[in-house]
């Protein structure tokens, strides 16, 4: 067990958590899977905000109010440590993982409803309650503007542009794995997209040097 509950606290074991993940790791991405020495300082940080150790979140730099921007580039390793890492939680606090490219394709058969399915519509309500829904943006960038209906809309912009509205209403967390730089986030979604990820995302960045996984 990679943690322990005291007083109705869950206390994490950062080693046994480590176990944890790197065997679900193996098993769904198969045996070669490994979590790499390099990149301790950024699983560390993931790894805090994950368990919501508020302490060292905050020594760290990250605002435990905002989502993550998890960057770097192609095959370093961003979508399966978004995946893994919220195997840590209780199933009621994990999140969904969505490919941008697979929202695109929704917008293409379902249009416009497709925006407000990730966006007004991530609450879990039942009588007195409004729950949001926290969801993980994947590769941000490698979707394209399809048309729906010969009406063209670059579905991801609006939705985090929704999806901020709701940040502020709502305290909604948006999570994005993406290998985009800051210019690319403004040439691809412009300067109201760009500017207001800087108030919804803590970035956290693998170097432009590391390695492709997958190789």
């Amino acid at each position: 067990m990679h943690y322990q509950i005291k007083n109705n606290t869950i206390i994490y074991d950062f080693q046994k958590s480590l176990n944890f993940i790197t065997q679900k790791g193996k098993a769904i991405y198969g045996p070669k899977f490994q979590l790499h020495d390099e990149d301790m300082p950024i699983i560390r940080k993931l790894f805090a905000y994950t368990i919501n150790d508020y302490p060292t979140t905050t020594s760290q730099g990250l605002d435990p109010r905002k989502g993550l921007m998890l960057c770097g580039p192609i095959g370093c390793g961003k979508t399966s440590l978004m995946k893994l890492l919220q195997l840590l939680l209780p199933i009621e606090y994990r999140y969904q993982v969505k490919a941008c490219r697979d929202i695109s394709f929704e917008f293409q058969k379902d249009g416009f409803e497709v925006i407000h399915r990730y966006s007004k519509r991530s609450f879990d309500i039942s009588p007195g309650r409004k729950v949001p829904k926290t969801i993980c943006l994947d590769d941000l960038g490698a979707e394209q503007s399809i048309k729906h209906f010969g009406s063209e809309c670059n579905a991801i912009a609006e939705i985090l542009l929704s999806r901020y509205d709701l940040f502020i209403s709502d305290k909604l967390i948006t999570h994005i794995t993406s290998n985009l730089g800051p210019s690319d986030i403004e040439k691809f979604y412009g300067d109201r997209v760009r500017s207001r990820l800087r108030e919804m995302v803590n970035v956290i960045s693998f170097s432009k040097g590391t390695v492709d996984k997958r190789k």
